[in-house]
């Protein structure tokens, strides 16, 4: 009887000739098609998470690009001041200004106007100590001295009063930076969630499959064959789930866009286009929901390959 040779016992893993027409997991069975459910309920609440994220995020750098664009002069005259030949020396000066663009001054009939929602027609303003508004639109081209023109006003006019809302634009950037966050946090739980019911799901194949696996594995399949064979399917049921996750959320973004573009001109729609612009993700926005339908599918497929190899790695 002849001994086994050194190159027989060290003979590399055998490679078995499987019919690909039937693969180690059932490619429909009850559990794969729960978990293209799950998969594709969490890709769907991941991309919302994202879109609204981005949203915010959009709609809060406009405001704040709007509002630094627009200087508000409070002009108070005293006793002895002709308010109409101050408030035009003002919108002078603010006119000269670096970076300034269109001057608009409120002239006495505007303001009444614009308290008469809650005081009332009839208004003498002359009783009242109601400043005069100029409303000073600064060009994007250009940069614009503030600090310069509350300085020639303060010597110039001591009457007026200068705002530019950086105190109001930087609490909108904190308010936005804070859903943003909430928004990441709710996004990364979501994940953790996904990849939790994708480990439970490998492991109850691994389980279903025990003795196919064993049997692979000691007759001397490498542990890449057999971890191929469940990060493929479980990649391919990924792909599956994430595709209808993603794809309703791409369908729900496009509606609310459609649906705010039609409800413009109600006074509905007027309020949600200030909170949240056109409602609109843009190319980039969508490009994002496509990577977080990409990066569920190479999550599934990744998760189920470790966890695979760490249960192969157990049997040695």
């Amino acid at each position: 009887m002849t001994e086994p040779t050194d190159d027989a016992t060290h003979a590399p893993p055998i490679e078995p000739a499987v019919d690909r027409r039937m693969p180690l997991i059932p490619r429909d069975s009850i559990a794969g098609r729960a978990l293209v459910v799950v998969v594709a309920i969490m890709t769907f609440l991941a991309c919302l998470t994202a879109g609204a994220a981005l949203l915010v995020a959009q709609a809060s750098q406009t405001w704040r690009t709007d509002v630094l664009r627009d200087v508000l002069i409070q002009v108070k005259p005293g006793e002895n001041d002709d308010a109409d030949r101050l408030v035009d020396k003002v919108a002078a000066i603010a006119g000269k200004a670096a970076g300034a663009g269109n001057v608009h001054a409120y002239t006495a009939d505007d303001s009444r106007k614009l308290l008469q929602p809650w005081l009332g027609e009839g208004l003498d303003l002359t009783v009242l100590p109601v400043p005069r508004i100029i409303v000073v639109r600064m060009d994007r081209e250009s940069d614009a001295d503030v600090a310069a023109l509350r300085a020639t006003l303060a010597q110039d006019a001591p009457q007026a009063d200068l705002d530019d809302h950086r105190v109001w634009a930087s609490r909108i950037g904190v308010m936005a930076g804070a859903v943003v966050a909430v928004a990441s946090a709710l996004f990364v739980l979501v994940m953790v969630a996904m990849a939790t019911a994708i480990g439970f799901a490998t492991r109850g194949a691994v389980a279903e499959n025990r003795e196919i696996v064993e049997v692979l594995h000691f007759v001397g399949a490498s542990d890449r064959f057999v971890a191929n064979q469940f990060h493929g399917h479980f990649q391919r049921l990924g792909l599956q789930g994430a595709a209808i996750g993603g794809g309703s959320a791409i369908a729900f973004f496009l509606g609310a866009t459609a649906l705010s573009q039609w409800s413009a001109n109600s006074p509905g729609g007027a309020e949600i286009a200030a909170l949240f612009g056109a409602f609109a993700l843009g190319p980039s926005g969508y490009g994002g929901l496509f990577l977080v339908a990409g990066a569920v599918t190479v999550l599934t497929g990744l998760l189920s390959r470790r966890i695979v190899l760490r249960h192969l790695r157990a049997l040695q």
